[in-house]
Parts: structure tokens; C-alpha cells; sequence
């Protein structure tokens, strides 16, 4: 029998205790797990580096994100809603040369399925160092499904917008137009440009799309008949300042405003100053009337020319006479407006245009206005050339505004393209007194009932206006075979609510006109028949100019002085 010895021991065991095997493995695993964090942590920390600091390669989305329109735009509509002006969603091709495989390929790939692109331009910025290159903006949905389906690595879109224009010329130059990145350039794009791209709501104009095409529509028939080589027409509410309508001709399509000729891009109603003629008339008289230089029962020398110096004023037709401030407004005397403005006094005279905003631009909210042309001296044939609408030069706008603060009871409201809240009445300032106001709007209605402005006269609505000629500056001298020819009118005279303004630039007479181009002739028609279309759709009721009341409210004592004959005017 073997003994133990002394130095023998048992062996051991073959497992382990269950705990230690467990801690191991719990540390194995928690080693494992902070290996994937770091490597998630890694990835997304790189993530975020290129998304939001975009360093190291991908440059990409640097340079397309820098050449993204600043901001959406709203909507333009009119005054009913009627969609003016909104953004469609396009895709715009762009690629990384640095990952195009065969820029020849590409390029002939790319000009097969968009014929406008250049083979050889875009050749070359394929093969350019850059990492970002435009090919073509605003694909059509169809374009861009023929693009993908080439299959060609380094190309992508990006999702743009692009302005669009439902109504094609109509209101072009208020509208406007926007650069490729959707930038105002023009017209209540540029006037409005940061309320576009911040606002979500649709702006809303004062325009009315019914009432702009009609004077579209009438203006374009007026230009072909006469061979005029611009016009300009618009209706303004004489209660508010908003423009209703407001037409430039030649005109373009603001959807595609890059091969436009200049003389279309134009704005003349707004840009445009021009010397208006006679119609200044209304200005004249109605200072002269407000000040107390005059009365109607006032005289004033008409019976020859004015000589100052080398200037001769004289009339076209002169009754070479002594007038009454109503047969100097029928007759339309250049020598009578004359000498009532000489009476009124220089500093008066301008004062009360700059009260109008006759002497600096046009408050509108467009991006183009123009600045009024007014002498540097003004000296006494400076008053009396300007009494008769020469000498001092405006805009359009401006002379609707202004004669609707004429006809209105004295009130001068701003114009405005922009519809105003009908909750919050427009606010204005008193120019003229009601008692001036009431006697201008008898005047005018009797230049359309005994005088120059009888074409423009539309039954049951009571127009009544003043025409104006004037010869336009051809190098330095006036000339007879170029002029301005206007009308500008207002209705119903007896509670006015709308001006409407026509002008022909360089009028050509017709056989029909027995050769004139005045205002008369060939913008004063013009008026009457946008009237006719128009007066139903605002809602003015026509009214019978033969009631008693009417011809009470209408009436002018043409010859009052109690030494003249007296002739009673009344409509």
C-alpha cells in the first residue's frame, strides 16, 4: 500500500467559480459596446461636420446651398384674387466634375436629351477642378426624368422655384419680373421684394384685372389706329389712391423677360415724365379758384399773344378776347392760364404743385419711378409756360393723382398699388377747399358737354375731363409733328369715383380725324369707351343727365360778369 507522501497533493479541479466568469464577461462586452459608440460616435460627429460645417469634400452642398434663392415668394393676386404672380417647384441640374467618369460622354449624353445646352460648354465644366457646376436651371418634370434616366454619376438636382405669370402681358409693368434666382428686377417685384420673400400670405394689389384689360384692350386699338409709337392708360379711385388699372405700351411677357426689347421694358406711366399739355389746366385754375385770385365771374386778357423776350405764347384757337376763367378752361387759352397763373404769383404756383407732389417722384411701390423735370430757375415765363402744361414735366401717375384730389372734395390721397383694407379707410390731406373742388368738377364737365373733350362723353355716367397736346422736345426745340396727346377724366362729375387717364405718345392723324392727333381726337374716345366697360363692373349706377337735380348740381354761368351776356351752361 502506497503512503502519501509528504509532498503530494490532490490536482486540481477543471472549472472555475460561476462569478469570476461572469465579470469577464461583463467587461468584454462593455469593451465591445464603447468600441461601437466611438465608432457611431465618429460617424455622426463626421455627419455633422459635413452637413453643418461642411468641411473637407463635399463641397457640393456649400456652393448649390449659396446659389439657392434667398426665400420663397408669396403669391401676387388682384383685388378680387385673381392669381397674378405665384413659384412653381422645379429641379435645377448641377453635377461634380470630380466625380464624372468621361466628361465627353456626359456632354454628348446631356446635349442629346437637352438640345439648348451647349455640347462644348458643357464639356468643359465637366471637366473643370471644381466640385460644383450649374448644367441648367428649372427643368420641366419631363426634362428632368430624361436626365435621370442616363444614369450619368456626378449629376444631382436641386429642388428650386421659379416665378410664373398665369396671365401672360396682362399688368406686366407692375408686375414686373425676377432674375434666375427668383431676385425682384422690375415692377412690384422689386418694389416689394422684401415682403415677398418674408410673407406667406398673398399680396394683394389694387389692380382689377377686368378693368386693366379692358384699358389694355382700348389702349392697344387707340396705338394701332394712330400709329402711336407708345401709350399709357389708368384708372385710379379717387377715394383711395389705389390704381385699378395701369397700362404701358409696348409691353412684354413678364414669363420671359430676357429678349425684351427696351422700349417694351419701359414703364411710361410710372418712369416716363412728360410735359402734359393742356391738361395742366386743371391745376391752374383750381390754384387760381383756391387761392381768391379769381372767380368764375373773373377776366382775364386774351385778346393777343404774350411776348417775354424771345418766347411767344400764344392760343390755337384764340377768341382774341377777353375771357372768363370758365371760357379760358372750355377753350382751353394758353394766354388766359397765363396770365391767372402771373396773378397768383410764382411762389404760390409752386407751392401748390409741391402740396400735390408734383416736384419729387411718385410714392408708388414700384421698383422704377420717375423724377419730375422742373426748372432750376423759376422765373416768370417758367409760371406761365407751366399754367398751360409746358415747361415742367411728370408722370402720369402723377397727374391722375392730382386730379383726383381735384374732383374728390380737396382730399390728396397717395397712389397705391396695393389693395387697401376696407376696415381702414385711406387717409388723406386736404389740398383744396370742397366749395374749389365742386366748381373743378363743373368745369370739366362742361369741356366734355360744350368743349375739346366732347368724344369722351358716355351716357348715364357724366364724364367730365380736360384734353391736353403737347409738342415734345426734339433735340432742342418744340415740334408740331411729334406730340404728346391726352385726356384725363373722371365719373360720375356729380359724386366722382374714378379717374381714368388716357395717353398716345406721337399720334399719327387719319382720314377719320380729318389728319388731328390731339387729345381730343385721339385720346378723349379712348376714355368714353374704357367708361362704357367699365362703369358696370365697378358697380356705378348710370344716372339721367337730363333730371333736374343733375342739371342744378352740373350747372356753369359760363359769362356771370354783369356787364356780359349771360350764358347758362347746364347738362
Amino acid at each position: 500500500m502506497i503512503g502519501r507522501h509528504p509532498l503530494f497533493r490532490p490536482p486540481a479541479p477543471h472549472h472555475q467559480p460561476v462569478a469570476p466568469m461572469l465579470e469577464t464577461g461583463r467587461t468584454r462586452l462593455v469593451l465591445t459596446g464603447v468600441m461601437f459608440a466611438a465608432a457611431f460616435a465618429m460617424i455622426g460627429l463626421r455627419l455633422v461636420d459635413i452637413t453643418l460645417f461642411k468641411s473637407g469634400a463635399p463641397h457640393i452642398a456649400d456652393r448649390a446651398e449659396a446659389a439657392r434663392p434667398e426665400s420663397a415668394r408669396s403669391d401676387v393676386v388682384d383685388r378680387t384674387g385673381v392669381l397674378l404672380a405665384t413659384s412653381l417647384a422645379t429641379a435645377s441640374l448641377y453635377a461634380n466634375p470630380q466625380v464624372v467618369l468621361d466628361a465627353g460622354k456626359a456632354a454628348a449624353k446631356l446635349s442629346r436629351v437637352l438640345p439648348e445646352l451647349d455640347r462644348a460648354a458643357v464639356r468643359t465644366k465637366l471637366e473643370s477642378d471644381r466640385s460644383f457646376v450649374w448644367l441648367r436651371r428649372h427643368l420641366s418634370p419631363r426634362q428632368q426624368y430624361a436626365v435621370n434616366r442616363l444614369g450619368i454619376p456626378g449629376l444631382e438636382f436641386r429642388r428650386e422655384s421659379r416665378r410664373i405669370y398665369p396671365t401672360g402681358s396682362l399688368a406686366a409693368h407692375v408686375l414686373g419680373h425676377t432674375d434666375i434666382d427668383n431676385r425682384g428686377l422690375a415692377g412690384i417685384e422689386r418694389g416689394m421684394d422684401k415682403t415677398l420673400r418674408r410673407s406667406a400670405t398673398p399680396l394683394a394689389l389694387a389692380i382689377d384685372s377686368r378693368v386693366q384689360h379692358v384699358m389694355e384692350q382700348e389702349l392697344s386699338r387707340a396705338v394701332r389706329s394712330f400709329r402711336a409709337v407708345g401709350a399709357v392708360g389708368i384708372v385710379q379711385d379717387v377715394n383711395s389712391g389705389e390704381i385699378l388699372a395701369l397700362v404701358s405700351l409696348p409691353t412684354f411677357d413678364p414669363n420671359d423677360p430676357t429678349d425684351v426689347d427696351p422700349e417694351a421694358r419701359f414703364n411710361r406711366a410710372a418712369l416716363g415724365v412728360y410735359e402734359m399739355g393742356s391738361t395742366f389746366k386743371i391745376f391752374t385754375i383750381a390754384m387760381a379758384l383756391d387761392s381768391g385770385r379769381a372767380s368764375f365771374a373773373s377776366r382775364f386778357d386774351a385778346t393777343k399773344p404774350i411776348r417775354v423776350s424771345r418766347y411767344v405764347i400764344r392760343d390755337f384757337y384764340g377768341k382774341k378776347r377777353w375771357l372768363t376763367v370758365p371760357e379760358i378752361f372750355i377753350y382751353s387759352s394758353n394766354i388766359g392760364a397765363a396770365r391767372m397763373a402771373t396773378d397768383v404769383g410764382t411762389e404760390r404756383q409752386r407751392a401748390f404743385l409741391a402740396k400735390l407732389g408734383l416736384l419729387r417722384p411718385a410714392p408708388i411701390e414700384l421698383g422704377e419711378v420717375g423724377t419730375p423735370l422742373v426748372p432750376r430757375r423759376w422765373r416768370e415765363i417758367n409760371t406761365m409756360t407751366i399754367a398751360f402744361g409746358h415747361g415742367l414735366a411728370i408722370s402720369p401717375v402723377q397727374m391722375v393723382t392730382g386730379v383726383s384730389a381735384m374732383v374728390n372734395g380737396g382730399i390728396f390721397h397717395a397712389p397705391t398699388l396695393i389693395k387697401r383694407p376696407a376696415e381702414r379707410p385711406a387717409a388723406g390731406r386736404r389740398v383744396i377747399s370742397a366749395r374749389t373742388s365742386d366748381r373743378m368738377r363743373r368745369l370739366m364737365r362742361l369741356v366734355v358737354t360744350h368743349g375739346t373733350g366732347a368724344r369722351a362723353e358716355t351716357p348715364g355716367y357724366l364724364v367730365g375731363g380736360k384734353t391736353g397736346t403737347a409738342e415734345k422736345v426734339v433735340g432742342r426745340r418744340y415740334t408740331a409733328k411729334a406730340v404728346i396727346s391726352s385726356f384725363v377724366g373722371a365719373f360720375p362729375m356729380n359724386a366722382p369715383r374714378y379717374v381714368v387717364f388716357a395717353m398716345l405718345d406721337e399720334p399719327t392723324g387719319t382720314r377719320l380725324t380729318d389728319g388731328h392727333a390731339t387729345g381730343g381726337w385721339v385720346a378723349a374716345p379712348v376714355v368714353g369707351r374704357v367708361v362704357a366697360r367699365i362703369g358696370p363692373m365697378l358697380g356705378v349706377q348710370p344716372v339721367d343727365a337730363d333730371s333736374p337735380d343733375i342739371r342744378r348740381r352740373m350747372a356753369v354761368n359760363i359769362d356771370p360778369s354783369p356787364t356780359g351776356k349771360r350764358r347758362l351752361a347746364s347738362f
